[in-house]
């Protein structure tokens, strides 16, 4: 069995994560949290992109010795140049809520035609090894130089997946489900927000759906690459 640690204490992450792993696996996988490490200091993200912070929180438990993963998601409005982007979950300022972030965007969209409402949701999951790992990267999918002199992080021991979902942000919320932005987030193909979708239906599209999708499908060939070797 191999073991993977979650940068987060999100308990519904690492089940949706387990499940995922599963599919197309060579070997029996475990995610486990940061407090099942005894790691219960905090994380500070402090990267300009969705990227980097998806990389300051995984290396966390690399350098620990364990195979680190993690993702960082939000929200970009083009009319906003990407804004709330990174700062998502704390768009209000301190002490944000979902309630009040989106309170915020709708306020800096105030008049905003809804041609110019155009927006996108970002998900991207980061893998980084630890040192002798005995796993190896795809040169491929490897970081960027750029990125591993700003993360610190050799290329060869870091991945990122982005995933990225396309739509326009209404005038006023429509939907009771979902959290976040996402009763403001109209997505086209379904002519529903994403707080009207049910959760397997969003999924399937979803920028995080899409994100995970494609991490777990290259986790599980580095895996199996490494068994083959």
């Amino acid at each position: 069995m191999i073991s993977f640690v979650l940068a987060s204490n999100n308990k519904k992450k690492i089940a949706e994560l387990e499940t995922l792993f599963t599919t197309g696996a060579t070997e029996s996988i475990k995610v486990v949290s940061l407090k099942d490490i005894g790691y219960t200091d905090e994380i500070i993200e402090d990267g300009d992109s969705f990227e980097e912070n998806a990389l300051i929180k995984a290396v966390t438990p690399a350098k620990l010795g364990y195979i680190g993963i993690a993702d960082d998601s939000g929200l970009a409005v083009d009319y906003l140049n990407g804004a709330p982007g990174i700062y998502s979950a704390r768009y209000s300022g301190e002490g944000a809520t979902d309630e009040g972030n989106r309170k915020k965007l709708l306020k800096e969209l105030d008049g905003v035609p809804e041609e110019k409402r155009s927006a996108k949701f970002v998900c991207v999951a980061a893998f980084v090894l630890p040192e002798n790992s005995g796993l190896t990267i795809k040169e491929e999918w490897r970081i960027s130089d750029t990125l591993s002199k700003k993360s610190g992080i050799p290329a060869e021991r870091a991945m990122v997946v982005r995933g990225e979902c396309q739509g326009t942000i209404l005038f006023e919320e429509r939907g009771t489900g979902g959290f976040g932005y996402d009763s403001l987030f109209h997505y086209s193909e379904f002519d529903q927000t994403f707080a009207e979708i049910p959760g397997d239906k969003k999924n399937s599209v979803s920028h995080r759906g899409r994100a995970m999708r494609e991490f777990t499908g290259r986790v599980n060939e580095i895996i199996k690459t490494n068994g083959d070797n």
